[in-house]
């Protein structure tokens, strides 16, 4: 039996491949196949059955196209229903695998049809399952996302339920493994860990040491932030099916011409920059939108950009498919090509270009006591800002400012200091703002982790941070 686990750290998730006797599945596949194909040939196996735990609402799965290149059926679990062919598994119904068998089991509680899948050995022994968003490490699925005309009190209970009774009561050596790790937005606060045990579940995890469904009730629908916007998209999308990513690589990835460029530009078209946030405040194209490879680059795009708006790129040179395949993992396929010859070429034609200045903490420090006009813009979260931020600090998070309106009020006799707490953020920020037209800001080096150590700025905090 070979087991693996294929993580994504952009977005913070866990695909599965399993292998019995030349016979092999695919849990919760991304959106690009071609790594789990090659770990079949690698392993000469066939793909017999690819197993998805829910609709995934944080990217779009690979399960049509898969399916279509393997020819093994796509297999939910009980209260799925799909625009494309697939086989909706009964509760506790057997998949056998080579010398393993993979038994689903109905979990709701996440969404309806979330379903887990236990894998038992070749002596019938639990082995691991394969919780998806029903449990992850230190926490469990949010009850909130896609559940039709349910509360998420009503799916909260039904989350007690599940795990109570097929979770709870599985042999404490059984590996968990969840389809999401640290930085996901599908729970509250998932551990550091992408894998666990049930036992260590059972003796560290709030959610399996609640005992009373209300308290449990309370405690999983308290505190949860706002999901990403592009979560419903992503949902219906895999209920649906997306377009084979072949085809989307076709339209995005063509070389355009300045003159090209321009002409997509001046007809609607956004520019994403997905050079390293350094590099882009160093000069860009003016009006674009800076979103670096470096960082959790696919979540931001999906929390910030338009799903319904063309988009042209301008990447470092080779990295154009990169960025495309990694923004279709979160359901993006607008994008109609890419800056030939990147920003350099850009430059060398003589052409417009913008750039952000970056000071050090001391500088802003200097400043501060001599400026009445100047605001500092904190653009973390809440739950960051809370737990220590620069007195006096503006916290205008990163996701709010998908309304313009939120800006509305920063105009241009401000003298505005931008950070977030390492600089990744703090530059897509300032892009944004100075998309919206306003130009008088510095990006602070080195974000909050800096600023908290110049002595020249107080720290405070929030008597109660938020959750």
């Amino acid at each position: 039996m070979f087991v693996k686990q294929l993580y994504t750290n952009c977005l913070s998730e866990a695909a599965y491949f399993i292998e019995s006797g030349g016979e092999a599945v695919v849990i919760d596949p991304l959106r690009d196949i071609d790594e789990y194909i090659a770990l079949a040939k690698e392993r000469n196996a066939t793909i017999k059955y690819i197993f998805e735990t829910h609709f995934h609402a944080d990217f779009v799965s690979g399960h049509v196209e898969l399916a279509e290149a393997t020819k093994a059926p796509i297999v939910y679990g009980p209260l799925a229903e799909t625009s494309f062919p697939s086989y909706i598994a009964k509760d506790h119904e057997i998949f056998h695998i080579g010398e393993v068998t993979i038994e689903a089991l109905h979990t709701p509680g996440h969404t309806l049809e979330s379903t887990c899948y236990l894998l038992r050995d070749e002596n019938k022994e639990p082995h691991s399952i394969y919780t998806g968003d029903t449990l992850f490490v230190g926490d469990v699925g949010r009850p909130d996302l896609f559940s039709g005309d349910l509360s998420k009190e009503e799916l909260a209970a039904m989350l007690f339920e599940s795990l109570n009774s097929k979770i709870k009561t599985l042999p404490d050596h059984v590996t968990v493994y969840p389809a999401h790790g640290p930085g996901s937005s599908c729970g509250k606060n998932l551990g550091p860990s992408t894998y666990s045990t049930i036992g260590d579940e059972k003796k560290t995890n709030y959610a399996l040491l609640a005992t009373e469904k209300a308290a449990f009730i309370n405690e999983v629908t308290d505190g949860l932030s706002t999901p990403p916007a592009y979560f419903p998209i992503n949902a219906k999308l895999n209920q649906e099916g997306a377009s084979a990513l072949k085809t989307v690589k076709e339209k995005a990835l063509k070389p355009l011409s300045i003159a090209e460029f321009k002409e997509r530009v001046a007809n609607g078209a956004l520019i994403l920059d997905t050079r390293h946030a350094d590099t882009f405040a160093e000069g860009y194209v003016p009006g674009s939108i800076s979103i670096g490879l470096e960082g959790r680059f696919a979540e931001w795009v999906g929390n910030l950009l338009p799903f319904n708006k063309e988009i042209v790129l301008v990447t470092e040179p080779g990295k154009e498919e990169e960025t495309l395949v990694r923004m279709a993992r979160v359901g993006f396929e607008k994008v109609t090509g890419y800056l030939n010859g990147s920003y350099a070429a850009w430059q060398a034609a003589g052409e417009p270009i913008d750039m952000i200045i970056t000071v050090e903490p001391d500088e802003l420090a200097m400043d501060l006591p001599h400026d009445e006009h100047l605001i500092i813009v904190d653009v973390r979260k809440p739950t960051e800002y809370a737990d220590g931020h620069i007195k006096d600090a503006l916290n205008l998070t990163l996701s709010d400012m998908v309304d313009p309106g939120s800006m509305a009020d920063l105009d241009e006799h401000f003298n505005l200091y931008v950070h977030c707490q390492g600089g990744y953020r703090s530059i897509i920020a300032c892009s944004m703002l100075k998309r919206e037209g306003i130009h008088n800001l510095r990006n602070v080096a080195g974000g909050f982790k800096a600023m908290k150590e110049e002595k020249g700025l107080e720290v405070v905090k929030e008597k109660n941070v938020l959750n």
